[in-house]
């Protein structure tokens, strides 16, 4: 059964099915508007079975191979799509896995301060909106986009058009895979461990549900401050490296708003907190006790860009650890 024929070029907005056109546009503004004779209008026929095919096959495709990633980044909100921008666009070759516990990725960045809908970022955060082609007013000291709904599509639509990023939403990261170094008793981090999120929210109401698992060379955190998902992978190490024993992980507790010193903070702070993990955005200001910043979104953004420099700047010895390491990705 072949295929609907779709054609759309920016040069028309007519789309062809089945040669039968739609024409997206008004021809004659005093006439009644036609786009199509939707009376003999007919999709092509398929099978169910075909669209359960598309979707399964491709989702275990993509899955199959990404149990093998360069990088996973945790968390599809501002910061973390911000970061997988940056890297895919750097490292065409690396294999980067977007894990996101909610339906709709994106996290806290759909509408501004108190649902209002205008989205402020303080400068130099404007040259990261230049860089993805989102407009806005510049009144100064900062800018502000007019919807932060069209800062958020924007950032996503291209981030997933990258071939070598795969987003898992409605999946949720449940611990962390781990290594100890015999020689030093370092705690390295080297992938994650998912499970559905609807799976994740009723261990308490079924029978074991085990989970499945992703390697990397790095992951990359970033899922806000703490609440129902938030700040899982400081939390996670944390109990990992418990007060008391050799390099104990204590988390500093997010302090109260203060937006000029928290966007710096954030920024600057970005880093890998322990080998193998790296943590921006919110997440951060649990790990280090700094201050909140409400709703302004710049920092979100630059720790984004500043946690894709610090994991290329940590890839190469992490991989050289993990090949160490049961096999590495070759395993």
């Amino acid at each position: 059964m072949a295929p609907p024929t779709l054609v759309q070029t920016q040069q028309s907005s007519v789309l062809h099915l089945d040669n039968k056109p739609i024409n997206l546009d008004v021809q004659d503004a005093n006439a009644p508007a036609s786009f199509a004779d939707w009376d003999s209008f007919k999709f092509t026929p398929i099978r169910e079975s075909t669209v359960s095919r598309a979707m399964t096959s491709r989702y275990f495709a993509d899955m199959d191979k990404f149990a093998e990633s360069d990088v996973v980044i945790v968390g599809a909100g501002s910061a973390g799509l911000s970061a997988a921008y940056v890297l895919a666009k750097n490292r065409p070759d690396f294999k980067i896995a977007i894990i996101e516990a909610s339906v709709s990725p994106g996290g806290g960045c759909w509408l501004g301060g108190q649902l209002f809908s205008a989205m402020v970022l303080r400068k130099p955060a404007n040259l990261f909106l230049d860089e993805i082609d989102v407009p806005y007013e510049d009144e100064g000291d900062y800018v502000v986009v007019k919807h932060a709904a069209l800062f958020m599509s924007t950032l996503m639509s291209k981030v997933l058009q990258f071939p070598n990023v795969k987003l898992f939403n409605a999946t949720a990261v449940e611990d962390l895979i781990t290594r100890r170094d015999d020689a030093t008793g370092e705690l390295r981090i080297a992938g994650v461990v998912t499970n559905w999120t609807l799976v994740a929210l009723n261990h308490d109401t079924q029978s074991c549900m085990d989970p499945n698992t992703i390697n990397c060379n790095v992951v990359l955190s970033t899922t806000g401050h703490d609440g129902p998902f938030g700040a899982f992978c400081a939390k996670r190490l944390q109990s990992l490296r418990p007060k008391g024993t050799q390099n104990s992980f204590e988390l500093g507790g997010m302090r109260g708003l203060d937006m000029n010193k928290a966007e710096d903070a954030i920024v600057k702070g970005t880093r890998e907190v322990a080998p193998g993990l790296v943590i921006a955005g919110m997440e951060l200001a649990e790990v280090d006790g700094s201050n909140r910043m409400g709703p302004t979104f710049g920092a979100m953004a630059l720790s984004g860009v500043k946690a894709a420099e610090s994991v290329l700047n940590t890839y190469d010895l992490r991989k050289q650890q993990n090949e160490q390491c049961y096999g590495g990705a070759n395993a």
